[in-house]
């Protein structure tokens, strides 16, 4: 008897934990399985953080830049570059007035863009973009200046301020306080007012042309001058002419530039954000013809 009523409760309570796991276990397994689907498999490392601030691979991927073939594959943003902005001169070649917008049209242009809804960026906001996908604000457009013309700061700079707009002006330090061309306290009250102040060499000397000491003449010394006038850093550069080789960029990386700018040429498929392209903003185009660059270029 005593054994009869221990294999009872034995029955009753197997039938207990089938009723129980019967009832409970899909549930389970659905949960289970909708978590595994769902959450992203993180691999264990040393420095992993407490379960109650878990690591996800969205996490992990916002922290890794983009390779190049994602750089590349992202729609280009516009980019001007403006040298000079006068009236021309009987003296002035058919291919310099390419580089001389009369102070009217200039006008004209940056009126147009911010009727057009264009907004001007800057090369950190263009740099989160292409590394990271970071969103820019609708219709974006960066406007560079080149040659440290005394005209980018009389004439420029208050066109850009009128508008909300800002710009980037790389510096050629040779011609810093010569006349016509900007001063130190010019340079450094665009920097204060929010433009970006870049590198653009010593005395626009041709990059393909660099040997050892150039790296240093050209690029390493202007560039801390520029810091030192600025106070901040300077990591953005622009090659003289667009003109740019394959044995520049670790030069450039090594000193500490982000990226690097070029003109209308074909961006290099291994280093993109060292060959960024520009359009000069030809003195010959009409307002129409500028946008209509804008569009067709980028």
């Amino acid at each position: 008897m005593p054994f009869t009523n221990l294999g009872g409760r034995c029955f009753v309570l197997a039938a207990l934990s089938l009723g129980l796991f019967a009832c409970s276990t899909p549930e389970k397994k659905t949960e289970r399985a909708a978590e595994a689907s769902s959450t992203p498999v993180v691999e264990a490392a040393a420095n992993t953080p407490p379960a109650s601030t878990p690591v996800t691979k969205t996490a992990i991927e916002e922290a890794v830049p983009a390779s190049a073939e994602a750089i590349l594959a992202r729609k280009q943003v516009p980019i001007l570059c403006y040298h000079q902005i006068r009236e021309w001169k009987a003296s002035d070649g058919k291919v310099g007035k390419d580089y001389i917008v009369k102070v009217a049209d200039f006008k004209a242009q940056l009126k147009m863009l911010a009727d057009s809804g264009y907004h001007t960026i800057l090369p950190d906001q263009l740099q989160d973009y292409l590394t990271k996908g970071t969103p820019l604000p609708s219709k974006p457009i960066m406007l560079t200046f080149d040659d440290t013309k005394l005209d980018q700061y009389t004439v420029a700079k208050p066109e850009l301020e009128k508008y909300g707009f800002k710009g980037v002006f790389f510096i050629m330090t040779v011609s810093i306080g010569r006349p016509n061309y900007m001063t130190k306290a010019q340079i450094k009250e665009l920097s204060d007012a929010g433009h970006v102040i870049g590198s653009h060499t010593y005395d626009h000397h041709n990059v393909k042309k660099y040997e050892d000491k150039d790296w240093i003449t050209q690029i390493e010394k202007p560039t801390k001058q520029l810091e030192a006038i600025t106070g901040k850093p300077v990591k953005y550069f622009a090659y003289p002419f667009g003109l740019w080789r394959p044995e520049a960029i670790p030069e450039l990386k090594k000193r500490g530039f982000d990226a690097a700018y070029i003109l209308a040429t074909k961006r290099d498929p291994q280093d993109p954000l060292f060959t960024i392209r520009r359009i000069i903003a030809s003195g010959y185009w009409s307002t129409k013809g500028l946008h209509n660059s804008i569009v067709n270029s980028f």
